[in-house]
């Protein structure tokens, strides 16, 4: 019996240290991005390589981004990430990198000059919503649906301020829209209204123009 209750003492021990070592990773992310404003989150595939269609159109809206006063967010990682980390970087903006530890795809892109490590995803989903003006999501996989969808159910439910979530890529995306609509929507799974927080735009230069609509700088 005592031995059991060592065991049980030492895990609840381990669960409140967890709780400080939440709040310091809070603290540190706060303290790097408090000089990070105006700036888009761009959420993409860490598998697309460069030459890829994407890959370019992502470098490409992250320059335009930078150029017209805008920092860009990503996760820190390869492919869509290191895309537009590079292009906000070549573009003179502030180019942010918030990483999560990983034990694979994640290697942090070297194209970042403001680079974040993460152990918890919820810190870094926190930090992706709170010192964003505008989503930009790109195709992707789980990681990215997730993103969209948080930012998406956090509007819906008027948890956060209204900002512009771009769906870039209407040729990978149109299927998903579709399925809301027929389904999700038809069903009276969600309202018509909700298809509307959220553009669906491919050129990066509409993109720009549509987000600084909402956006003052």
């Amino acid at each position: 019996m005592e031995e059991k209750q060592y065991l049980v003492d030492a895990l609840n021990r381990e669960e409140s240290w967890r709780v400080f070592r939440i709040m310091a990773e809070f603290v540190d992310a706060i303290e790097e991005l408090s000089e990070v404003s105006h700036a888009v989150s761009i959420f993409g595939s860490a598998r697309v390589l460069p030459g890829d269609k994407y890959y370019r159109e992502a470098e490409a809206l992250a320059g335009l981004l930078a150029e017209n006063g805008f920092s860009v967010i990503t996760g820190g990682g390869p492919g869509l990430m290191e895309a537009a980390n590079k292009g906000a970087a070549e573009g003179g903006g502030k180019s942010v990198g918030m990483n999560i530890r990983l034990p694979f795809e994640q290697t942090p892109n070297p194209y970042a000059n403001i680079s974040i490590d993460y152990k918890y995803f919820f810190i870094r989903k926190v930090m992706f919503v709170k010192y964003a003006m505008a989503y930009v999501i790109l195709p992707g996989g789980f990681g990215t649906m997730d993103e969209l969808f948080e930012a998406l159910t956090l509007i819906q439910t008027r948890r956060i301020r209204s900002f512009p979530v771009v769906l870039m890529g209407s040729d990978f995306w149109g299927g998903l829209i579709t399925w809301m609509k027929d389904t999700m929507l038809s069903s009276g799974k969600i309202s018509p209204e909700d298809l509307d927080l959220f553009a669906v735009i491919d050129d990066p230069v509409d993109i720009v123009k549509h987000i600084r609509k909402y956006v003052i700088l």
